[in-house]
């Protein structure tokens, strides 16, 4: 990212949250967006891509916080007048580059890199502080995948196709072409940096022949024109582990962007998004169903054959099971890899026909007048007593 995006892209209004939103409030409107704009939901509509990687952009900063506090107080350093471009410091009238003082800032440029890197030691380079660009830790990507209700119970390995950038294949990253290597740069002798004496102070920049790397590519690889890495198509295996739920996110560790300089790769996030099923509900690591019976099963009992995801059961629906009762299949639920599991919750709803053919009436009414009359006799009494 370069210093005019920090300065001229509201990231909080692209995210449409407000500047003291907490971070959980961000994480959830980047959620929302990104499913709704995810390439894979919105076929050929560049506006919807467009959107996409604006939306990442501003979640890629705002999600950290050392980014966002620097966001921050650049946005507010910059709308009190502190910079202007071709401003000048010291007497010498010596100009400076705010784009080049801005990438080394967020690079890990000034300080030595580590977590002394950033703006308080950008102010301090002015002054001698300049430091030898370091490895750069690659960008974290984040993709959508659609699993099917059974899939996110029991958990599935996947091929996932991403097209992100990548190592370039001809020349492993290096940027040179096959046969060769990058050379010293001839400016700077491979230091990265070049230091200018300016009266009473000294200001240390990177080297713009090499842009701080301390080596510079003659022989340029054709493939990737010496930038050591392609935008291309990744085809991986991913495993969703069982139990996920809908709207989660999965890190995969290093298969994100590569680094530059030798940095390490940044990590690849899959939001997952559950079908639902026609039957089972979540319920934690429970699943729940919902069983018909007569009224006469209910008075009875009845053994039930019912369905769960590992094949069908036979569940025991004891004598007298009033409507709504909840009973319990033991290990029928979500089983999860660390050996934990939930169980079947099984809902027993008495079924009232609204038909009866006359036979079935006749029935009805025998067993009306066999049967017990309903324990209500509080209620009667309470709807039998005078008002006022």
């Amino acid at each position: 990212m370069v210093s005019r995006d920090w300065l001229e892209k509201d990231f909080y209004k692209v995210l449409g949250v407000t500047k003291d939103a907490p971070s959980s409030d961000i994480k959830k409107a980047y959620r929302k967006l990104a499913r709704d704009l995810h390439p894979d939901h919105n076929p050929g509509n560049a506006d919807a891509e467009e959107r996409f990687k604006e939306v990442s952009e501003a979640y890629a900063v705002l999600s950290d916080d050392r980014q966002r506090a620097e966001y921050d107080e650049m946005r507010s350093l910059m709308g009190a007048g502190a910079f202007r471009r071709g401003a000048r410091m010291g007497q010498g009238g010596m100009p400076f580059d705010f784009d080049d003082l801005m990438a080394q800032a967020r690079g890990g440029g000034f300080g030595g890199g580590g977590n002394n890197g950033g703006l308080g030691d950008l102010f301090g380079s002015f002054f001698g502080g300049g430091r030898r660009r370091g490895p750069t830790k690659g960008r974290d990507v984040e993709t959508g995948v659609v699993l099917e209700f059974d899939d996110s119970v029991k958990g599935v390995a996947l091929p996932l196709k991403l097209r992100s950038p990548g190592v370039c294949d001809l020349c492993h990253g290096s940027g040179a072409k096959p046969g060769t290597s990058p050379k010293t740069c001839p400016t700077c002798q491979g230091a990265g940096v070049r230091t200018v004496n300016q009266g009473a102070f000294s200001l240390s920049e990177p080297c713009r022949e090499c842009d701080g790397v301390g080596t510079v590519i003659v022989d340029k690889c054709p493939e990737c024109q010496g930038t050591g890495g392609v935008t291309k198509t990744r085809t991986m295996t991913v495993r969703i582990p069982a139990g996920v739920k809908s709207g989660q996110r999965i890190r995969l560790a290093g298969r994100g962007e590569p680094g530059t300089r030798g940095g390490a790769a940044g990590d690849l996030y899959v939001l997952v998004t559950v079908r639902p099923h026609p039957l089972f509900a979540r319920d934690g690591d429970n699943l729940a169903l919902t069983v018909p019976v007569s009224f006469t099963e209910a008075a009875l009992g009845v053994n039930l054959r019912i369905p769960t995801l590992d094949g069908p059961v036979t569940l025991r629906v004891p004598p007298g099971t009033p409507s709504g009762r909840t009973l319990r299949v033991r290990g029928r639920g979500v089983n999860r890899d660390n050996g934990k599991g939930g169980d079947l919750l099984v809902t027993i709803e008495v079924h009232v026909p609204k038909d009866l053919t006359p036979e079935a009436r006749k029935a009805l009414e025998e067993y009306a007048q066999a049967a017990p009359a309903a324990p209500r006799d509080e209620i009667e009494r309470a709807a039998a007593a005078p008002t006022g």
